[in-house]
């Protein structure tokens, strides 16, 4: 309580900051930067309130995880392998410590991180790393003991096995001093499942390593199981837990995580509608909220502040493919979804974690300088932290809720934009050792069929896209085929009607 009335007191301070110098400079504030206190760099208008952007740390290195500090400080990973904290008012960064043993490569590298005061009143550092000696890629959780402006006295929790992607990963700290870490299914999805497999799980740890007496599987620290790969994770102040997880090629996730339930991953996808998926129905628990085109979504945070009524009760999502920051309403009881607001889309790129103070003030991460960066991105300043507040300060640019348009007749490049161009890129380039260029591929160019065939069932990292309209499937594969130079015959519906009946 009393870091949240000092913060508030120093909100209150830089509101009156912001009118004090709007009045005495007029429009001359306009070319000043943004600051902590200064004049914002745009607007959110909400029904009855004004919110002001502010960037309060920039040029940093994909800051995969900010939190709230004991210290009423900003602590935030940068997935190169550095843990720092800034402060949220003066914009003042601290390195804290450097992780040599960090593996960055693609979404692989330092991730997420917890940070609290235990019972023995020293501040703890919780990160989760990937670590890769020779060909053995592991992801490790790793304590640290905050001394002085240092974080010291490794201690290894926990390790499991990594890959250079689906590591997930967040994790918190309750309140009777327990881990819950988000691990990712390690691109092997069968590990999902696998109740003897320590990936794709909710996993349950003291905060100095020992097994919970009464955790879900005897000896072991699973809670939970069925994830395929895991972005946020937080609780809410009546303790209940939440998660958001990227789906394969459709079904992006929220779910509310209980001991001992199954999410479904890979039998399941989303809300179980389609065929063969009701079979398994009963043995896993259903979303509370599923995208389909996806959204990657990433961080999210329990906003329970009253300093933008608006939001109270609500998940606070930030989303990557999608490049927005997601409010999504919550009913009394905190079981379902019943409302879904879209701000910031595209305005600041992908936006990976989410942290809120005390008083309800908002920093979103953006990760811009990341393995994937959207069209466009990164920018000069990029990555940065940034800041949502009230403010009374009207900028000439403000933004609002994005209102959702009624479903439109599917054209070939909405589809290869909606399922295709996160991976290969509207331009068909793909990303150098991760996805391939569809422009001059031999696959894209060859047998027709054969592409079809590819398309449907999947393979290796590319999802299987037989979920979509035989019609949509056949609009994709001509529009990549006819598209960025490629010069191919067109693939016809009834093509691909007959291929699946085959």
């Amino acid at each position: 309580m009393k870091g949240s009335m000092v913060i508030l007191s120093r909100f209150k301070l830089a509101l009156w900051a912001q009118l004090l110098g709007s009045l005495l400079s007029g429009c001359g504030n306009a070319g000043k930067a943004s600051g902590p206190a200064g004049i914002p760099e745009a607007n959110i208008m909400l029904d009855s309130s004004l919110l002001g952007i502010y960037t309060i740390a920039n040029g940093l290195s994909v800051p995969w995880e900010i939190c709230w500090g004991p210290d009423d400080r900003i602590w935030y990973t940068e997935q190169s392998g550095t843990v720092s904290r800034l402060d949220p008012v003066t914009g003042e960064k601290e390195l804290l410590l450097k992780i040599p043993e960090v593996w960055f490569h693609r979404s692989a590298g330092l991730l997420g991180m917890a940070v609290g005061r235990l019972k023995d009143g020293a501040v703890y550092a919780f990160v989760d790393y990937t670590t890769r000696r020779d060909s053995v890629i592991s992801s490790r959780l790793v304590r640290y003991r905050l001394q002085g402006d240092t974080l010291v006295d490794p201690f290894l929790l926990l390790e499991i096995p990594g890959n250079t992607g689906h590591n997930g990963s967040r994790v918190v700290l309750s309140a009777d001093e327990f881990l819950y870490w988000a691990t990712g299914d390690a691109a092997r999805s069968a590990n999902a499942q696998d109740t003897g497999s320590l990936n794709g799980k909710i996993l349950k740890i003291g905060a100095n390593g020992t097994l919970p007496v009464d955790n879900t599987l005897p000896g072991s620290p699973v809670w939970a199981w069925g994830f395929r790969n895991m972005q946020g994770l937080v609780f809410s102040p009546s303790g209940k837990l939440y998660s958001s997880e990227h789906g394969d090629a459709t079904d992006d996730e929220v779910n509310l995580l209980e001991p001992g339930n199954n999410y479904g991953w890979p039998k399941i996808e989303g809300y179980a509608d389609k065929p063969g998926e009701q079979i398994e129905e009963l043995s896993s628990t259903r979303p509370l909220k599923a995208w389909t085109p996806t959204i990657a979504p990433a961080g999210i945070d329990f906003y329970a502040a009253t300093l933008i009524p608006e939001w109270t009760n609500s998940l606070v999502l930030g989303s990557l493919k999608a490049q927005s920051l997601r409010i999504l309403t919550l009913s009394a009881s905190g079981r379902e979804i019943t409302a879904e607001h879209i701000f910031l889309e595209k305005a600041l790129g992908r936006i990976r974690d989410i942290c809120i103070s005390p008083a309800g003030e908002i920093f979103l991460s953006t990760s811009n300088r990341d393995w994937n960066p959207a069209p466009g991105f990164p920018l000069a300043e990029d990555d940065r932290i940034i800041r949502i507040a009230p403010t009374v300060i009207k900028t000439a640019k403000v933004h609002s809720a994005k209102i959702e348009k009624a479903e439109t007749a599917a054209d070939p490049q909405s589809l290869y934009s909606q399922y295709c161009a996160s991976c290969h890129k509207p331009d068909g380039r793909g990303v150098a050792g991760s996805f391939p260029p569809l422009a001059g591929s031999p696959l894209v160019n060859g047998d027709r069929i054969r592409l079809a065939k590819y398309l449907l069932n999947g393979k290796g990292q590319m999802p299987a896209f037989g979920f979509l309209k035989n019609e949509e499937l056949a609009m994709i594969s001509t529009y990549i085929r006819t598209s960025w130079g490629n010069t191919s015959t067109a693939l016809e519906a009834e093509e691909i009607t007959s291929i699946r009946k085959n």
